[in-house]
């Protein structure tokens, strides 16, 4: 089940279904959308509503013309009352001349500035009276226009019937004059003498009510308000609404579904994007990411209004281009998503972009100019950065200090470590940040700090290892020859031929210790040389170690040993010199000869590693490895320090040294009493 849904789950044509039900669910939504708003002149909201008294239709169809009645009355009036200015505020009147005034002011820079404020504004008075007058004359035409389209706007109301009265202007258009007469209507409103009454009931429940309701503007004494709906007018309204209920309704259904279907596979989407697998870590970006997230952003915004234009005109040609212009849409916005996901989405915009390129050539000429070069860059951009931020200019100073502080700390910081390496601590360390010439110069200088320590170090492992070989060679050439000088003088005196026969014996395995010793020093030394001739063949390694096994089986059987390879099945080949590598498994072997338990295990294992094929050795110390690799590799250093085996203490060293020149690698690890020998040879091509 798990591999079928890997295997399913980020596939290309499941992404591409997904996409497509994406895309029609989008479509799904939109479609419902303009079906309900811009065709029907609908809400959604009308799918929830019980009654028309209850719905936001009701409120729109009343709430302009109580609004328009209550303006009229309250600060129209009528044309004489316009005229006079009545419908000017003094908050309006003194907006204006304050306006004027500093119109005046602007222009009349050269005044004289002994006079008073008062004085200023008295000749502001008389200089500006024509451009006072125009002012206040506009305001009356504009106000006079607007009662008189209000007034042409109430004329075309039929129904509902209105009677609006201040006591002295009268707004209506019907005979009916009295509230009773409207109250015989089966709907009606009423606004009198702080009383309101509105008719069915259930328009009272109505949630939106209160902006009919709410005439605080207007005089309750004086002022009355009475509007009526004709059951004829009533009944036309209803049956639309119940029309836009229906219509509504489906559409919400269908929304809803739609809206479902698009968060799901949108979801979906979101979650696949960019990737192959569940486990796959790394987001992979196409051509299209290319283009920068605030681009992409603004297509976007301008296929919602084109993709809306089309919808709402409902024209079957916009309608094909809709489709296309969606997906195109959708397409951008995951490849937004994409970014968010590879939190590259302020990195990639084109404003970063260009401040990022912008800051990293100044960085790059700065960094990698000299000192000239930098002076000049400051000597010129400070100037530009204090004109295009002379509103911050204490900030910019203080940036400036802020800088030329740090430099001065970090060379006075240079200065004194250089002081105390002088002195001779050379494990000091100077610490300063930053990748400019100063961190530049510290680097350096910590790095020649490094190098002599290293050095010094060198020097004295150097010196230990030449104390310690001579001291070595002195005792392990010494030992045999003193047997030989001694022997020789009991041959002198002695007459017995057993005995003779004896210490010939002795001296015959002395000299050949001796001898053995003298020619692994003299190969070591050719071998840490490097000056041995290297003849490089393709070997086959199982072949070669099998094979050098039978030459050594005497030794194997006389200790008890087991051995155990463990080989790929096909063959493998490398690239060696056939003599060197056998000599250096064959001192590996003398190894495990003299050091391993008798009775154990030893393991050989082969693995091939693709471009290179690793040799491991692992057998059971006899002795306890109380030493480190690192001394163990060190020539006549052996694991028994009692130095009773039969070793020279030069093999690793040896087979090391032959290994490297045949271009692999040599190491040992220890393991408690478990030793490994670990070779890397490169392997053959045609393997």
């Amino acid at each position: 089940m798990d591999i079928k849904l890997k295997k399913y789950s980020h596939s290309i044509t499941t992404k591409i279904v997904v996409f497509i039900i994406a895309i029609v669910c989008l479509t799904g939504v939109m479609k419902a959308i303009v079906e309900v708003e811009i065709e029907n002149d609908a809400e959604f909201s009308n799918a929830v509503e019980d009654h028309y008294f209850q719905s936001w239709s009701y409120i729109q169809e009343n709430e302009k013309l109580v609004r328009n009645l209550t303006l009229l009355i309250e600060e129209y009036k009528n044309e004489e009352h316009i005229l006079n200015g009545g419908t000017i505020s003094d908050d309006e009147w003194r907006l204006v001349e304050e306006n004027l005034f500093s119109d005046y002011q602007f222009r009349s820079r050269n005044y004289n500035h002994e006079l008073s404020e008062k004085e200023i504004y008295e000749t502001f008075k008389q200089d500006y009276a024509d451009e006072i007058t125009q002012a206040k004359d506009k305001m009356i035409k504009d106000d006079l226009k607007a009662y008189h389209l209000l007034l042409q706007y109430l004329e075309e109301y039929e129904v509902p019937l209105f009677y609006a009265s201040d006591g002295t202007n009268v707004f209506t258009n019907t005979t009916l004059t009295e509230k009773k007469q409207f109250e015989t209507y089966p709907s009606y409103m009423i606004f009198e003498d702080y009383k309101q009454a509105i008719y069915p009931k259930e328009t009272k429940e109505n949630r939106y009510i209160s902006r009919l309701t709410r005439l605080d503007r207007l005089d309750p004494k004086n002022t009355v308000v009475y509007v009526a709906f004709t059951e004829e007018f009533l009944d036309s309204k209803i049956k639309e609404w119940k029309e836009n209920k229906a219509i509504a309704t489906k559409n919400l259904y269908k929304l809803v579904g739609f809206l479902i279907g698009l968060i799901f596979s949108f979801s979906y989407l979101i979650f696949v994007i960019g990737r192959k697998s569940f486990k796959d870590q790394e987001l992979h970006l196409n051509a299209i990411d290319k283009l920068y997230n605030e681009i992409k952003i603004i297509i976007c915004i301008l296929l919602i209004f084109l993709v809306g234009e089309a919808y709402g005109n409902n024209d079957i040609f916009l309608l094909l281009i809709a489709v296309p212009l969606t997906i195109v849409g959708l397409v951008l916005v995951l490849s937004v998503v994409k970014h968010f996901k590879n939190k590259s989405f302020i990195k990639h915009t084109l404003i970063f972009s260009l401040i990022h390129k912008l800051v990293t050539f100044v960085g790059d000429v700065y960094r990698s100019g000299s000192v000239g070069v930098k002076t000049v860059l400051i000597v010129i951009g400070y100037p530009i950065l204090v004109a295009l931020t002379f509103f911050m200019f204490p900030v910019t100073i203080g940036l400036a200090a802020w800088f030329a502080y740090k430099k001065i700390k970090s060379f006075n910081a240079i200065q004194e470590g250089v002081e105390t390496i002088k002195d001779g601590n050379l494990h000091y360390r100077i610490e300063v940040g930053g990748k400019g010439e100063f961190g530049r110069l510290t680097s350096n200088i910590n790095s020649i700090t490094d190098g002599l320590k290293k050095a010094v170090d060198s020097e004295l492992k150097s010196e230990r290892l030449k104390t310690e070989l001579i001291t070595n060679v002195s005792h392990d050439i010494r030992t045999p020859l003193t047997s030989i000088i001694t022997y020789v003088d009991l041959l002198k005196n002695e007459k017995d031929p057993l005995k003779v026969e004896r210490y010939i014996e002795v001296l015959d395995q002395k000299s050949k210790r001796l001898k053995t010793l003298t020619d692994d020093l003299f190969e070591a030394a050719k071998a840490s040389s490097g000056s041995i001739p290297v003849d490089f063949e393709k070997i086959d390694i199982v072949s070669l170690i099998t094979q050098g096994l039978g030459e050594v089986n005497d030794k194997i059987e006389a200790m008890a040993l087991d051995f155990r390879m463990n080989q790929p099945n096909d063959k493998i080949y490398v690239i060696a010199d056939g003599k060197l590598l056998w000599r250096s498994i064959e001192n590996l072997l003398s190894n495990i000869f003299n050091y391993a338990l008798e009775g154990s295990r030893v393991y050989i294992d082969i693995e091939d590693l693709g471009n290179e094929i690793l040799l491991t050795f692992k057998n059971m110390s006899a002795t306890e490895l109380n030493i480190s690799t690192d001394e163990l590799m060190e020539r006549f250093k052996r694991g028994d320090e009692s130095r009773t085996s039969q070793g020279s203490g030069l093999g690793l060293s040896i087979a090391k040294n032959l290994i490297e020149i045949q271009k692999g690698r040599f190491k040992i690890q220890i393991d408690g009493d478990l030793f490994k020998a670990i070779i890397y040879l490169p392997k053959h091509p045609l393997s």
